[in-house]
């Protein structure tokens, strides 16, 4: 059978990388299309894969802007769609489920957020997808009907321990020193469903290195600019190697959802600080469920620095460092013991659904 799969962000190259080798391996056609966007690809260097790269378009701005990027994705995926003819097109874009109904082929939005949080998916993606790839705790109203729920989170699906591991040694010499450091990072919050959102600004980041410099080195990963006074902290790493510094971190704090998630489930103490907190499922279950991340609203400020002081007090001495260990070990446990191994579940769920398109 042959499966294409549409890459609109780096997030989606880890998303998918395991079950576009899964499907090779299995010995089906995979053509993969993916749009020049950010690092994707730089991750996407020497992937032998059936790969068609796309120049990432600059909207002009606006919802006429937007409008007209999307036009343009559509038209290109048409003609690769109409070319390659595949019996399922994969990933997380309206355009494959326009381009699928089209040419009547099945096509799976692979979702890990609740429709409130992304509503043009919501209207002109959900009702013409022939289904949605989604844990079980999201909301994907009004098309829960088209809903293949499963008990896990996309991160699993390439941080699952069957699939990542970590050792000192993966990780960039710099950072091969064994004192302690903490990762920060800042998304860019540029997406149209991040219009008007907050997250962490220079000041605040200024105010969280001052209190974790005595315990350890500070790092800062980020999709946006930022002032001088930072830049001693940015950390230049290859997109490939981030989960291995993020896997020995000794703490998270970010204004990247799914960063946060990824800190959860590799057991590392994660704080997300944004206008999101409190409304997206899949993070509200890891914090709340498994106590495994802790999400605080942007403008509370002061609740933030209480909460990194305190969890600081945890590690400052052998054996509270101990314990705190293993209660996040523990949580972590938990967490594995209550989900699936994400990857072969959505595999079989895509085999199934290009099946009945032979």
């Amino acid at each position: 059978m042959r499966f294409l799969f549409y890459l609109g962000h780096p997030a989606h190259y880890h998303n998918f990388k395991h079950s576009v080798r899964l499907l090779t391996a299995k010995g089906h056609e995979v053509k993969v299309v993916a749009r020049g966007k950010d690092v994707l690809f730089d991750l996407l260097e020497g992937e032998d894969w059936d790969l068609v790269r796309l120049p990432e378009r600059k909207a002009a701005g606006g919802k006429l802007g937007l409008a007209a990027n999307i036009a343009a994705r559509e038209v290109t995926i048409l003609r690769i769609a109409r070319k390659f003819r595949p019996n399922l097109m994969a990933g997380t874009d309206l355009v494959i489920t326009h381009v699928g109904r089209l040419l009547g082929i099945p096509s799976v939005i692979v979702n890990e957020d609740d429709s409130a949080a992304i509503p043009l998916m919501a209207k002109y993606a959900f009702p013409y997808a022939t289904a949605i790839l989604a844990p079980n705790c999201c909301d994907q109203s009004p098309a829960n009907h088209k809903k293949i729920g499963y008990e896990g989170y996309h991160e699993l699906a390439y941080l699952h321990p069957n699939l990542f591991s970590s050792s000192r040694d993966d990780l960039p010499e710099k950072l091969q020193h064994p004192e302690p450091y903490f990762l920060l990072r800042f998304a860019s919050l540029h997406a149209h469903h991040d219009a008007g959102r907050r997250g962490i600004s220079d000041e605040l980041a200024l105010k969280l290195i001052a209190l974790l410099r005595p315990h350890g080195k500070v790092y800062i990963t980020s999709e946006r600019p930022f002032g001088e006074s930072l830049e001693p902290y940015r950390l230049t790493v290859h997109p490939r190697d981030i989960h291995h510094v993020m896997a020995h971190a000794a703490m998270y704090i970010g204004d990247s959802q799914t960063m946060a998630a990824e800190a959860a489930v590799l057991g590392v103490p994660s704080i997300r600080y944004n206008d999101f907190v409190g409304e997206l499922s899949y993070l509200e279950e890891l914090e709340h469920k498994y106590g495994l991340t802790r999400g605080i609203r942007a403008g509370k400020e002061e609740l933030l620095l209480t909460t990194v002081e305190e969890y600081l007090a945890d590690i400052d001495l052998p054996t509270t460092r101990e314990t705190a260990r293993i209660s996040q070990n523990t949580k972590l446990q938990h967490l594995l013991d209550n989900t699936i191994e994400v990857t072969p579940f959505w595999v079989e769920c895509f085999e199934k659904l290009a099946a009945k398109n032979r």
